[in-house]
This record gives structure tokens, C-alpha cells and sequence, in this order.
């Protein structure tokens, strides 16, 4: 059965993966993977944009990746001073705006720089927010926001918590879309994916194009979001 309100998600999250596995199938070095992963970004945006989704959250860069080789994590950060110099003005062009969330405190002050004036040079823009999670983790992200209602002297509740989160600026993803063939959201929006519709693509991330984008979305369609009801009194609400 299908809800009516699950039609088209209003936010989607999406944890990019296989571009590491797409490189070596090449016989090219990781990094290249990582370079057409961009590609893939773009194309994605700009689908989602077009289905009118309100917003989109991508895992770009977690907390755990430090941990890989030296030479890989240079060059995504490379790249990503590549991507804000080339990319945020086509998103200030196609109405996108840009939120960079994680922890700043882990980047260099150059970095830091570079991710605060691609918001703000598309602060303006409203027809959908791009959420980029860098440096970023789900653990990370619940401690942080106990942490700022301890320091404010306010009780740790569930609403308290839900308004300290570093997406608070959004509403919860519907749909959860991770490629590369794993299933599991590796420390991805802990919080915010409580009640978010899974979907699991075997194609590595460089390879998911608009095709499979409206294969996530037609399997979204056809479930039914009870948030803990009945079938029988989510029918009964959509029926007025």
C-alpha cells in the first residue's frame, strides 16, 4: 500500500560510496575515483533539483576517513578546494544553497574559509538546500548538541536535542540512499534517520546517474510511512 506522502521525498540523504572500488576496477588511482565522484554530485543535484526536492544531504567526507592513507585524504582535500572554487557559482546560478555540516575544528583555517563563503555566497538561493557533511559524523553530531545544552543550562530532552542537531535547519530525510552495494549507514545522521526509508544501490557512486536516482525514488513511492500507526489510521488521516 502506498502512502499519499510518500510520492516524492522532500529530503533525501545520500552516502556516496564505491568511488575508491570504481578507481581500482580502472587500474586508476583512488583519487580518480573520488574526481569522477564529483561528477556523479553534480548530476545528482541537478536531477533532484529538477524532481523538486527541497533538500539534499550528502556524506562528502566522515570523521572516520582520516584514517586512510595519507595520500588520499590530501588529495579529497584538494579537491574539494577544487570543487568550491568551480562549483559554488553554478549553484548560486541554479538557486542551490550550500551548508557545510560538521566539525570545522578538524580543517585548516584556509578550509574553514572556503566553506564559509560558499554559504554565504549562496545564502540567497531557495530552491533547494545542498547539504554537504564533511568532517562529519552521527556520533559526533549527538555529542555535540548535549554538549551545547549543557553549556546553555538546558535540560537534555528529545526537542531540546532534535533543536541542537547540525541539521536543525532542516527537516528529517524521508529516504536514505547509500551506493556501492554496503548496507549500513556507517555513523550517517544517527539522529535525523530514525524514521527515514532505506534504499541500497549495488552501483558504485560514479555510476549512479539519473536513471537510478528515479529507481530510489520509485521504490519510495510504493511504501507506506506509518511513523509507528496502522495502516488503518494513516489511511483514515489521508482520507481527511
Amino acid at each position: 500500500m502506498t502512502s499519499p506522502s510518500a510520492a516524492m521525498p522532500h529530503h533525501i540523504a545520500i552516502v556516496m560510496d564505491g568511488n575508491g572500488r570504481w578507481a581500482k576496477r580502472r587500474l586508476m588511482p583512488r583519487i580518480a575515483g573520488h574526481r569522477q565522484g564529483v561528477e556523479s554530485l553534480r548530476r545528482c543535484i541537478r536531477a533532484c533539483a529538477e524532481r523538486g526536492v527541497g533538500v539534499l544531504t550528502v556524506f562528502a567526507f566522515s570523521s572516520e576517513n582520516w584514517n586512510r592513507p595519507e595520500e588520499e585524504v590530501s588529495g579529497l582535500m584538494e579537491l574539494m578546494g577544487k570543487a568550491l572554487t568551480r562549483e559554488v557559482p553554478e549553484l548560486r546560478k541554479g538557486g542551490i544553497r550550500l551548508h557545510f555540516v560538521g566539525d570545522r575544528g578538524g580543517l585548516s583555517e584556509r578550509m574553514q574559509r572556503g566553506l564559509a563563503q560558499a554559504e554565504a555566497d549562496t545564502a540567497d538561493n531557495g530552491r533547494m538546500v545542498l547539504n554537504v557533511c564533511f568532517n562529519y559524523g552521527g556520533r559526533w553530531d549527538i555529542a555535540q548538541a548535549a554538549s551545547k545544552l549543557v553549556a546553555r543550562g538546558e535540560p537534555i530532552t528529545e526537542a531540546a536535542l532534535d533543536r541542537a542537531m547540525a541539521l536543525a535547519h532542516v527537516a528529517d530525510p524521508d529516504l536514505l540512499i547509500r551506493t556501492g552495494g554496503e548496507q549500513r549507514i556507517s555513523n550517517f545522521l544517527l539522529w535525523q534517520c530514525a524514521y527515514s526509508e532505506l534504499y541500497f544501490s549495488d552501483r558504485l557512486w560514479p555510476d549512479f546517474d539519473e536513471a537510478a536516482l528515479d529507481e530510489a525514488l520509485a521504490s519510495y513511492a510504493a511504501r507506506e510511512r506509518r511513523f509507528g500507526q496502522t495502516s488503518e489510521q494513516v489511511a483514515r488521516v489521508a482520507a481527511g
